[in-house]
């Protein structure tokens, strides 16, 4: 495994993706293309009154921050399939403009938001000052421009967003004079007509060019869906007083975005570089918020992993949330955790309902993967268009739009009541008693696919060295499950040359394993992602506070872990074994969940 847990597989080299892993929907290979220049960054989309997408995004012929960097807008009239040629919102040859964000308002117009640097500011890059940010992208005044055709054309007019000085603002390097900021995601009309949206101040700088103190904010618009003169517009920072929202430890709380509940409170999440993201709520439209605390699925439940990177929530036509994220903590421990930008693929999502004023999230699945593990999935927005889902994103150099799989949704929105088992793809059901029995044909995981193995097991002792299952050839090849000198169950899976592990969490917190008690224990097999996940009596497990990662990779040239004709089951185990079930695909979070709460039937 290349992450952190029960064994270590020697670091491969990435792959290129293989005809079978781009027919995965999930694959980002498998995408329609955005256009950009060479830079591609947070491609947003609006449904005009056309009915066409338009997205915008920040694009440039050199890396992120260089010069030239601007906006620009491409409209597609077949659901992202093909694009036009892109538009310029604010040229290349003009001071930077970054951070495109679109709304488009009940009369059809469309604004954009976007920092631009207003005083076409230039540093010495060779120079000590530490005014120095190295980038002038997230620096200026906040910007916006309008089109009254879809898209097509912009207004000739920029207009600037007054914004007023906080604590943050004063604190830094030039007193407040200049300001930094950037925001991410799209801006939300309210029931009551209002305009919202969250973005970050910055307070100081690290190198190269990291943000090291930031907050986050909103600006509000009262009268933007009915005032057609921009001068006229008026313009609130929320929350009230001096300080933005932050997080509970460290001073990183940035890229705010946000939704509505449907009795008007808000809710938002922003990142930290606590291996946490962060969640809040509003009850009196954006101007004071809860303290800062980190998201939970559940209020008070368990804390939701997420390293320093995006993490957007969208609200869908049925009253339902998505959360995308990614699913672990960062690593912080293993880095300079001030500048730790990595991890970002695959992508989770949780889907959330609404319950008393408050949204509770499901367990994740993956929605978005590249094959090479180092690729940065990231900055999404979701569509819903005719009753069908997208989702666009970003790995900097190329931003493509993808169709979600409904079902997905729906199993992650319809997770709390699921008690459905699963029998699509199950091609082997034991009782659990030591015996021996026919072994069942695993797919080949070098050609994507997967499996599952699902079992009730109850333990008299944890001790190691037990076996739940083998089918381990004297050569060694083969699948197995056996426990750990961690009190964990491992499963091993070996193709003769190649060998991965993967063990559920271990410690005590929820979804561990106990001894004298009857527990669901599932293994997952993603050949996709090459991921192996596990849930433990329902609970998919997230490494806890004992390692950040409660999933684990195993190397793509791992292929046939068919072993012996024969598999033993429970032939050494201290306690007692009463079902289970293979399946030669892998199962989604939501069905594991089902066969849980299913039971044995």
């Amino acid at each position: 495994m290349t992450r952190r847990g029960f064994f270590a597989a020697a670091a491969l080299p990435a792959l290129a993706p293989s005809a079978a892993e781009t027919a995965d929907g999930r694959n980002i290979h498998s995408g329609f293309p955005i256009p950009r220049e060479s830079y591609s960054d947070q491609p947003y989309v609006v449904i005009t009154a056309d009915g066409n997408w338009l997205c915008v995004l920040t694009t440039g012929r050199g890396p992120e921050g260089a010069p030239g960097q601007h906006i620009v807008s491409t409209i597609s009239a077949d659901q992202g399939r093909t694009w036009s040629a892109p538009i310029d919102i604010e040229p290349a040859n003009g001071p930077e403009a970054s951070w495109v964000m679109p709304l488009v308002v009940p009369s059809g117009r469309v604004y954009v938001f976007y920092t631009y640097n207003a005083g076409n500011l230039r540093f010495d890059e060779h120079s000590n000052n530490p005014r120095i940010a190295r980038r002038v992208d997230t620096l200026g005044q906040y910007a916006f421009k309008y089109s009254d055709d879809h898209g097509r054309t912009w207004s000739s007019e920029r207009h600037y967003i007054p914004m007023r000085r906080m604590r943050i603002d004063r604190e830094n390097a030039w007193g407040g004079r200049v300001l930094y900021f950037w925001g991410v995601g799209k801006p939300i009309l309210t029931h009551s007509g209002e305009m919202i949206f969250g973005f970050a101040k910055v307070g100081k700088w690290g190198d190269p060019g990291t943000m090291v103190t930031s907050q986050a904010v909103f600006m509000k618009s009262p009268n933007i869906a009915t005032e057609r003169d921009p001068r006229r517009l008026r313009w609130e920072l929320l929350p009230a007083g001096d300080e933005g929202l932050r997080a509970p430890k460290n001073p990183v709380a940035e890229e705010t975005n946000l939704v509505e509940l449907s009795e008007g409170s808000l809710y938002c999440t922003y990142r930290t570089i606590d291996g946490y993201n962060c969640a809040a709520y509003s009850r009196d439209g954006g101007r004071t918020w809860t303290p800062p605390s980190y998201g939970t699925y559940t209020p008070g439940g368990r804390r939701i992993k997420h390293p320093r990177a995006a993490n957007f929530v969208r609200k869908f036509s049925n009253g339902k949330f998505l959360l995308w994220y990614h699913n672990h903590g960062g690593e912080a421990v293993h880095r300079q955790k001030w500048a730790y930008y990595a991890g970002r693929n695959p992508g989770w999502v949780a889907g959330g309902i609404e319950r008393n004023g408050f949204i509770y999230w499901s367990q994740p699945e993956i929605l978005l993967y590249d094959p090479d593990p180092e690729t940065r999935i990231s900055y999404p927005d979701f569509i819903e268009d005719h009753g069908r889902y997208f989702i666009t994103e970003t790995m900097k150099t190329a931003a493509r739009v993808h169709a979600i799989d409904s079902s997905l949704l729906e199993g992650l929105w319809g997770q709390f009541d699921n008690r459905t088992a699963a029998r699509r793809g199950l091609v082997l059901t034991a009782g659990g008693a030591s015996e021996t029995i026919a072994s069942p044909d695993f797919p080949d995981l070098s050609m994507g696919g997967g499996f599952t193995l699902e079992f009730q097991v109850r333990f008299d002792e944890l001790s190691a060295g037990q076996t739940l299952f083998d089918t381990t050839t004297p050569a060694g090849r083969g699948v197995a499950l056996r426990t750990t000198d961690r009190f964990t169950v491992a499963l091993t899976m070996t193709d003769g040359r190649t060998s991965a592990a993967w063990d559920c969490d271990p410690g005590t917190h929820e979804g561990t394993l106990r001894t004298g008690v009857w527990q669901h224990v599932v293994f997952v097999v993603d050949a996709g992602p090459k991921i192996i996940s596990v849930l433990v009596d329902g609970v998919l497990n997230d490494g806890g506070p004992v390692r950040e990662y409660g999933w684990g990779r195993f190397p793509a040239a791992l292929g046939d872990v068919n072993g012996a004709p024969q598999a033993r089951v429970a032939p050494r185990l201290l306690g007692r074994m009463r079902q289970l079930r293979i399946y030669n695909r892998y199962l989604r979070t939501s069905e594991c969940i089902g066969n849980y709460r299913a039971g044995s039937g």
